[in-house]
């Protein structure tokens, strides 16, 4: 079956990063800052172009630049400014290992750069080192704990 990734609302995405991201966790806790910034897109990916079917994977891309602990990359190539980072990455339990992760990340990265972003980066959840490094991403600087989340390292990708 067809992997499908669309640009969508908030909205669309909302209950699968609530129960992916944040289970136990008040609704409100799945809504970020980010949401209705300028530049921000939200991704979905679908099973195919059925326009009623949930979806099963996830993530929010915003303008953002590079932190402090990646920012030296952007070194004489371009500016630290030039940068989307992403959030709220989540796939369905019954989707996992199926390509949908990987469908959202490619579409958004793909997108980030048409908007001009020349690198993405994300704080990413330390056990998913393995997938953001299968992928291209580094890790740079030292591991940190979101508070009710967990451990994370930054990941960073630069456009190609």
């Amino acid at each position: 079956m067809p992997i499908v990734t669309s640009v969508v609302p908030v909205a669309e995405i909302l209950d699968l990063r609530w129960s992916i991201l944040r289970p136990g966790q008040p609704r409100a806790s799945a809504v970020f800052p980010e949401d209705d910034a300028p530049g921000v897109f939200h991704l979905a990916a679908y099973p195919d172009a059925d326009a009623t079917a949930r979806p099963l994977a996830c993530a929010t891309f915003f303008p953002d630049p590079l932190p402090p602990a990646a920012a030296d990359l952007a070194g004489p190539r371009g500016r630290a400014e030039d940068a989307y980072r992403f959030r709220g990455m989540a796939s369905a339990p019954a989707a996992r290992g199926q390509g949908y992760g990987v469908a959202v990340l490619r579409a958004g990265l793909a997108e980030a750069a048409a908007r001009g972003a020349r690198w993405t980066w994300c704080n990413g959840r330390t056990s998913a080192r393995g997938f953001y490094e299968r992928h291209g991403f580094a890790a740079v600087g030292e591991e940190f704990d979101i508070p009710t989340v967990g451990p994370h390292l930054i990941f960073v990708i630069e456009s190609p």
